[in-house]
């Protein structure tokens, strides 16, 4: 879990899971949407690739690369619970 606030504590990367909840997209589509280098724009995918946040998928000559909803879905219900649990200790 902590890999993944990790990833998601960058605005780089917030904005590149918010251009791929719109549709699925290759690494050179997310680069025309950002004024830094294909290098660093991997990093970010590489680390969200990682945290479970994005999957790639090869097709042809280009890598694909869409939202992991599962793992978000995991993030939400972990922080609802958490706030469920804040709410029962003040009581």
């Amino acid at each position: 879990m902590n890999e993944v606030f990790k990833a998601l504590a960058d605005p780089t990367r917030r904005k590149i899971l918010d251009l791929l909840k719109d549709q699925d997209l290759t690494a050179g589509d997310i680069a025309e949407q950002f004024e830094m280098s294909k290098p660093s724009i991997s990093n970010h995918l590489k680390i969200l690739k990682s945290a479970g946040l994005v999957m790639d998928e090869k097709k042809g000559q280009f890598i694909i690369y869409s939202l992991n909803s599962t793992v978000l879905q995991d993030v939400i219900k972990w922080l609802l619970d958490k706030k469920g649990d804040g709410l029962h200790e003040k009581k």
